[in-house]
Order: structure tokens, then sequence, then C-alpha cells
């Protein structure tokens, strides 16, 4: 018997591919239960600064498209607008943490979210295939918003065209959702004036995760999730529930309140699980729908988390479970 040449370096060849296996099938139960469902990812931060977190975020959206997801994209830009308004001489201000947005700085605005980071994210997914098409919370009406409104000093302050989303008219969306493509939405909405506001990507985005029925939300932030005591105990907090959370927006900062308050408001919406993750670590987005382990801060409502993991998860609105459960209790007494 003639031996086989040895093979240098086979055995560690095997292992590698031994462990992508095994990274493979921790994946399947999360294949199984989100297959088809609709998952809202609200992007933003470095992330979207990093040419390299751009490519890795665009096709980590294409990675949950193929797996079987459905995903929707909200986008706001702040760098960008920061840079733009700069560049063309506008003058760029903030009041309680909110940008100002004048007339004139609302056209930059307009056009920066719609015009540029809107295409430069559609072009980056569809480098892969004719899956993401760009909107405007405007087209459509798909988000309809009042000015807001803001207390400083205990006193109203007046922040130009800021918008606090009224109403989310879903339907665009999920047309284009049943036609296999990836919505990507710029943050802009129609304004009761019949004009446009600048509103808050969070807030979009939770919104419109609600609506759509959505079973995640999923938001890219700067920082790794919510700390309980940040900076004096830097443990991450991986998963509470809505009572918890509560308990924490007090005592959370400026930059983390407006994020903790969205997914706050998605849960209490019927949107089963809602996720803080870091946007700087690349497929982070995968690492948290596809892993035991997870990433980030997950807060979750368990009725509903159960009925979706179970296989028989759509969203439920509160109000509805509310209604169903006390007359589950009438019929049993």
């Amino acid at each position: 018997m003639i031996a086989r040449p040895a093979h240098p370096g086979k055995s560690e060849d095997q292992a590698e591919a031994m462990d992508k296996a095994a990274n493979l099938i921790e994946a399947l139960p999360w294949l199984s239960r989100f297959h088809g469902r609709t998952v809202v990812v609200k992007y933003g931060g470095n992330a979207m600064v990093s040419e390299e977190l751009r490519v890795r975020f665009a096709e980590s959206i294409v990675f949950l498209y193929y797996a079987g997801l459905r995903p929707v994209v909200v986008h706001g830009g702040g760098p960008q607008i920061s840079a733009m308004l700069d560049r063309v001489g506008v003058e760029s201000t903030f009041t309680a943490g909110l940008r100002v947005t004048t007339d004139e700085a609302m056209d930059v605005v307009r056009m920066v979210l719609t015009g540029q980071v809107n295409r430069e994210i559609v072009g980056l997914i569809n480098q892969h295939g004719p899956f993401a098409v760009g909107v405007s919370g405007e087209d459509a009406n798909i988000m309809q918003a009042e000015r807001k409104q803001v207390e400083v000093d205990g006193e109203l302050a007046d922040i130009g065209r800021v918008g606090e989303i009224t109403d989310v008219t879903a339907g665009a969306v999920s047309g284009l959702i049943a036609d296999g493509r990836i919505p990507v939405i710029s943050s802009v909405a129609r304004a009761d004036d019949g004009g446009v506001y600048n509103v808050n990507a969070d807030t979009a985005a939770s919104a419109l995760a609600v609506a759509l029925g959505a079973s995640k939300l999923i938001m890219l932030t700067d920082v790794e999730g919510l700390f309980a005591d940040y900076p004096a105990n830097t443990e991450l907090i991986s998963r509470l529930d809505v009572d918890e959370l509560r308990a924490l927006l007090p005592s959370l900062s400026s930059g983390m309140l407006p994020k903790m308050e969205a997914c706050l408001r998605a849960v209490e919406g019927g949107v089963p699980q809602a996720h803080i993750i870091d946007g700087r670590v690349p497929h982070s987005l995968l690492l948290e729908v596809f892993t035991d382990r997870g990433v980030g801060t997950m807060v979750a409502d368990a009725e509903l988390e159960a009925a979706l993991l179970s296989g028989n998860g759509g969203h439920l609105p509160r109000t509805q479970r509310h209604e169903q459960t006390a007359q589950t209790s009438g019929e049993t007494q």
C-alpha cells in the first residue's frame, strides 16, 4: 500500500471548518424562528461614518434577507448633516440636546438624508442584488409628525422644524416587503402644516416597527449597550423587561435616553424584542440575531417573546392582549 502524502495544516483546516459548521448549526433555531419575520434596523452613528463598517452593515442586511428574514432599514445622518451645514455656511445650534432646525437648515437636512445618505445605503446593499429601495418618511405619508415642544429652564423653546411622530402609514413599506425588497427609509416626516419635519431616527424606527408588526427592533449605536450605573458599573445589562426599563429611565444619560425610550415604546406597542447593539463591531447585527449569546442589551415582553420563539408569534398589540387575557379570565371564573 502506498501511503498518501501528508498535508501539512490539514488538521487545522478541518478544525476551522468544524468551527464554522458549529456556528452555522447554532444559527439553525434562530433561522427557523425568524424566517419570514420583519426586522426593523435603525442605522446610524459610527457604523455609518466608517467605510468598512458601512460595507459590513450592507452585507449583514443582505445576509438577513437571504436567511429568510424581511429587513427594513431606518436611518438618520447626524454627522453628514453637520458636515453639509458647515460646508454651505448654515449655523448649526442645539437646544436640549436637539438640533435647532430652521427652514434653511431643513432644506439641507432633507437633501442629505434623502438625497445622499439614503442613496449611499441603497447603493451598498444593491451591490449584492436588486434588493433595496430608498424612500423618505414623507413618501406616501409613511411618517406624519407635529412640531416638537421642548422645555428649557421651565419654558418652552422653539427648535424649528423638528417633529414628533403622530402617525405611521405603513402600506407603502409593506408593499415593498411583499415585493421582496428591502425598504431603506430616511427619518423625514410629513408635517401637519404641509411641509416636512426632521424626526429622531430612533423614534421613527420604533414607530415603524410597531406599525409593521415587526418581530424585532434593532438599534445600532456607538456603545456596547445599557449599563446599570455607568461609569461606576461597566457590567452590561444583557436583558430587561419593560418594568425594569421604566424604573431605569430617570437615571439614563441624555444620549441613551431616547434610544431606550424608543425600545420601550416598541415593546409596549407589541414588538416582542427590542435591542441596543454596538454598531462599531462588524456584523454585530448577525451576532445578535443568530447566536445563543447575542450582544448588547435586549428589552423583551415575556408573553410576546414566548409566542414568537414557540413559532406562534405574531405581533399582538398590548391592548388587544390585555383584552384577550381579561376575556379568558372571565371565562374561567
